[in-house]
């Protein structure tokens, strides 16, 4: 697949590079990435990683190897973006490989689009969803290990979707999608509406976004989340995100009167400091609260919360990131646990991981 990828590219690009009238090339851009690490956890085993993409101990790992092609002609596009390796199959989790859907799995993107107007776009497809701060790709966090929040929130949507541009600053998204993180639905098929409110003024150094999904899955559960992201570069050294999420989970197959509703919320708080353009650091703060015990506190009674500290060192080799990273996380109840056995509220890590992006 990579080789008839690469074939299509240079083939693709060559066309492009010999067309005679260059008023109509069609655009295309390929790009990749990959990421390795090693991870030590301090309670000496792998059962205390409750979130996702690192799910080892004192192991080196091969993270996921990327593969993006993207192609536009006028008004059309196509995304084709596709990931192998342990990462990609955590993101596509409902894509089992039997033999019958083994292949989804390395499809991280896959959608068209069509620019109805300069201001309005509909794609129609699988792309990453709009929720959360943090993405799938590696080498596009300033932290190696994922968030609570990213991952117990969706990760992708598969539907259709329009683009708004409302204004220079101000943009939109609406769509429908099959429940989430689902590529196919073949039983109790409900749908999800989604939207985006996004405020991103080119003169100052504050972006804002307000997300929200809906709907209900294939086993009957309504769920609602609101999520907001916001960033501000305070100068040239300082950066600031934020991260919070509130979501609800109802069960529509019990009657009215005794139905009862349920939730998680979080928020995680980004401090990025950039001290050359070579050396960075990421301070990432967490709470994540799991009362009803939906997520991480499912087996605890009453659930609980978790808070978690992530400091990331960055040093960046031209496309090659290094990510020195220590991570501690101190719950409120034992859900970790010693070498032995023995329960625990507290665990800790030491990771070195490795990006590098074309």
């Amino acid at each position: 697949m990579l080789t008839t990828l690469f074939a299509m590219g240079s083939t693709l690009f060559a066309m492009s590079q010999s067309t005679a009238d260059t008023t109509a090339v069609p655009a295309f851009k390929l790009s990749g990435s990959a990421d390795v690490y090693y991870k030590y956890n301090l309670n000496g085993n792998y059962t205390d990683n409750k979130t996702s993409f690192t799910n080892s101990h004192n192991s080196f790992e091969l993270g996921m190897v990327s593969l993006k092609v993207e192609h536009g002609f006028k008004k059309g596009s196509i995304v084709a973006d596709l990931g192998f390796g342990k990462r990609a199959g955590e993101f596509s989790y409902n894509d089992l490989p039997d033999g019958k859907n083994g292949l989804a799995m390395a499809i991280k993107q896959l959608y068209v689009s069509y620019e109805l107007t300069p201001k309005i776009k509909i794609s129609l497809g699988s792309f990453a969803t709009h929720i959360g701060y943090e993405l799938v790709d590696a080498y596009a966090n300033r932290n190696y290990s994922m968030s609570y929040l990213f991952s117990y929130g969706p990760f992708f949507n598969t539907g259709a979707k329009v683009d708004l541009a409302l204004t220079s600053s101000l943009t939109a998204m609406v769509g429908v999608f099959n429940p989430t993180d689902l590529k196919s639905v073949t039983a109790n098929s409900h749908k999800y509406i989604g939207a985006q409110l996004g405020f991103a003024p080119a003169e100052t150094p504050i972006k804002l976004y307000l997300n929200y999904l809906e709907g209900k899955d294939t086993s009957g559960i309504q769920n609602h989340q609101v999520d907001l992201v916001a960033t501000y570069q305070v100068n040239k050294v300082l950066g600031l995100g934020y991260n919070a999420t509130y979501s609800t989970y109802s069960n529509t197959t019990v009657p009215k009167n005794v139905r009862e509703n349920a939730k998680w919320w979080g928020n995680a708080l980004y401090v990025n400091l950039d001290f050359t353009s070579k050396v960075g650091l990421t301070v990432r703060g967490e709470y994540f609260s799991d009362k009803d015990g939906l997520k991480v506190f499912g087996s605890v009674p009453g659930g609980g919360n978790v808070v978690e500290g992530t400091v990331t060192l960055n040093y960046k080799v031209g496309n090659l990131t290094i990510m020195p990273e220590f991570r501690l996380d101190k719950a409120s109840a034992n859900i970790f646990s010693k070498s032995d056995g023995k329960p625990y509220d507290v665990t800790s890590n030491v990771l070195l991981a490795a990006t590098y992006h074309f």
